[in-house]
């Protein structure tokens, strides 16, 4: 069996459309990934971007999960400083009740956003130990008891659900702490290459079973990495550069949404290539599976969180169909 493939989806907004398109488009996508054999969507959290819908993960994991019958839905992730703890639990526990146990619970310790907005959104603490113990409360909520550990005597609606609950980070730092915990990591390398295999090795090395909150019996790594699909390789360089502008605009502070594919030399020249992205898989089929399994080879990733934006919807389907024919 191959390793498994899942989506990391942040409902982009195209040049010219609308979040409600975008949401639906991803919708679309969700039943798409259902059908081709995805283990897992996830939608990431973010805010005041201009390019992104995704920023109430929730609603857009339930209205997912109307659309499809297997994959798993969850968060990638929940960015808990932004949250009241028990909300979280009442909110993904009534997922898991609606939807038969297909909800994960990813969550992170960024805000998602700038420091205007995240000023506005925050209801708990990033600081680690901090993070930690809302970690075992909200294990505390899914229990059976459903009572936490820091209050038991609040009862959640979340109540018996067991949602997994994963870590997500970029750094040695969120990889420790998921080793700590004992619950499996997801580690941000589409973005954030820079400290990706000192966090796989640190979480590897910190993992433990002993940890009241571990859930897991041997570490468990999912790898993000950016993926485009194509006819041919040509294709899919030029297709790519719809997230090399995206990540362009990040460092130049301009607030765009989604923008058309351009010609890849035009990105070239003056060293405009963002290193940001250079954990990737872009090419025709057998390109894109010989890289994602070099990616393996190298991370010994237990299962990769694929990440893919196009300009043009029908561009991401063909990659995704392209994809699940090439590795499944």
């Amino acid at each position: 069996m191959p390793v498994p493939l899942s989506i990391l989806d942040l409902v982009p907004i195209s040049e010219g459309t609308t979040a409600r398109e975008a949401i639906a488009t991803s919708l679309e996508s969700a039943a798409l990934a259902d059908r081709l054999g995805f283990r897992r969507l996830w939608f990431a959290e973010h805010h005041n971007t201009p390019n992104l819908a995704a920023s109430a993960t929730a609603l857009l994991i339930s209205q997912a999960a109307a659309v499809t019958e297997r994959i798993r839905l969850g968060s990638g992730g929940v960015m808990l400083p932004n949250h009241a703890p028990l909300m979280v639990a009442e909110q993904y526990g009534t997922l898991a009740n609606l939807h038969g146990g297909r909800i994960d619970l990813g969550l992170g310790r960024a805000p998602g956003t700038d420091l205007m907005t995240a000023q506005a959104l925050a209801r708990s603490s990033a600081e680690p130990q901090a993070f930690a113990q809302n970690i075992y409360d909200l294990q505390g909520w899914f229990s059976a008891t459903g009572s936490s550990h820091s209050t038991p005597i609040l009862s959640a609606v979340s109540a018996g659900t067991d949602v997994p609950i994963w870590v997500l980070g970029s750094t040695v730092n969120g990889a420790s702490i998921a080793g700590q915990l004992g619950l499996p990591f997801a580690v941000a390398s589409h973005f954030a290459p820079d400290q990706l295999d000192d966090a796989i090795r640190v979480y590897r090395d910190a993992f433990t079973t002993d940890a009241p909150t571990a859930q897991i019996k041997k570490p468990y790594v999912m790898a993000g990495i950016n993926v485009m699909v194509a006819d041919t390789d040509e294709q899919a360089a030029r297709e790519f550069t719809v997230v090399e502008q995206m990540f362009l605009d990040l460092l130049l502070g301009q607030r765009r949404k989604i923008q058309p594919p351009v010609d890849p030399e035009t990105l070239d020249q003056g060293g405009r290539r963002n290193p940001m992205l250079r954990i990737r898989a872009v090419g025709g089929q057998e390109t894109v599976r010989a890289q994602l399994n070099d990616f393996l080879a190298r991370t010994g990733a237990d299962e990769l969180m694929t990440v893919t934006y196009a300009y043009d919807p029908a561009v991401r389907a063909r990659s995704l169909q392209l994809l699940a024919e090439a590795w499944f």
